[in-house]
């Protein structure tokens, strides 16, 4: 079984870039496992998904991901980085590959590619992207997907590391059907019985692709400082299987009180029996 890994999202808004680089190297220090940040081009003000939760405000600074993650893994010593997610539409699939290989380059081996069908309009619209719908951006995703492992494979040079493809999004016909094909990490938002129903459903879309569950990491977006307790909360997701756990920092103070609870309770989940 994975071994529990905890993840931090540092989110490129509101902030410089020096309050970002610090993020980063308090995370290092503190031992967290994988830095991510998320791909969009303006501040989020609120996400339409099952969290619903308050960002702050829509207009103010933002940083592009992929050049943002450069940075990152030339200044970063062994914290493993990559996007959660990038928006499939914003990138040649061929091109993101070469990008993704090319930062698993720059720091010897830590990348993950993060990838998902894309969903703010306002992205999109301002950057001259068609938006279409729901379907067709997972139907682009589906179609991408083959393409990003190819180009991936044909690279010269190879990846360093293993360059694990982590897709987002919990979609039971599509979305989890495309996880089961390809990923290698699977990242999704929700309560624990949210979580059980859908990585039931992985399974079962693995099941029907002829894929092994077991290749799959599940990950999940958890608080802070959840009301009673990370190991409680903790507990619960890691018997439904769920092995990464990602935790949302805001600048410009990229406050990390509370993270030390989920540290400590990965190091207990992780010590040997």
């Amino acid at each position: 079984m994975n071994k529990v890994r905890i993840a931090v999202q540092i989110r490129p808004q509101h902030c410089d870039y020096a309050d970002m680089a610090r993020a980063l190297d308090q995370a290092e220090t503190l031992g967290i496992d994988i830095a991510y940040t998320w791909d969009h081009f303006f501040p989020l003000a609120v996400v339409q998904s099952t969290r619903h939760r308050q960002f702050g405000p829509s207009e103010g600074k933002h940083y592009e991901a992929w050049t943002l993650l450069a940075a990152f893994a030339e200044r970063s010593k062994r914290i493993l980085l990559g996007t959660l997610v990038t928006a499939n539409s914003y990138r040649n699939p061929q091109l993101l590959a070469d990008m993704a290989r090319t930062i698993d380059h720059i720091s010897s081996g830590r990348a993950i590619l993060g990838i998902g069908s894309g969903w703010n309009q306002r992205d999109y619209e301002e950057y001259g992207y068609e938006y279409g719908t729901a379907g067709s951006r997972l139907r682009d995703l589906d179609a991408a997907m083959p393409l990003i492992k190819k180009r991936i494979s044909l690279l010269d040079p190879q990846p360093i590391g293993s360059l694990p493809i982590l897709i987002g999004g919990g979609g039971e016909k599509v979305t989890l059907r495309i996880v089961a094909e390809y990923a290698d990490i699977w990242h999704s938002f929700g309560t624990p019985d949210i979580a059980r129903h859908k990585n039931d459903i992985l399974d079962d879309w693995c099941d029907k692709v002829d894929r092994n569950p077991e290749e799959i990491e599940r990950a999940v977006g958890v608080q802070k400082q959840p009301t009673d307790g990370a190991a409680a909360t903790g507990d619960e997701y890691h018997d439904i299987g769920i092995r990464q756990f990602t935790i949302d920092l805001d600048g410009p103070d990229f406050n990390f009180d509370g993270i030390d609870d989920w540290l400590s309770w990965r190091d207990r989940k992780n010590a040997p029996s």
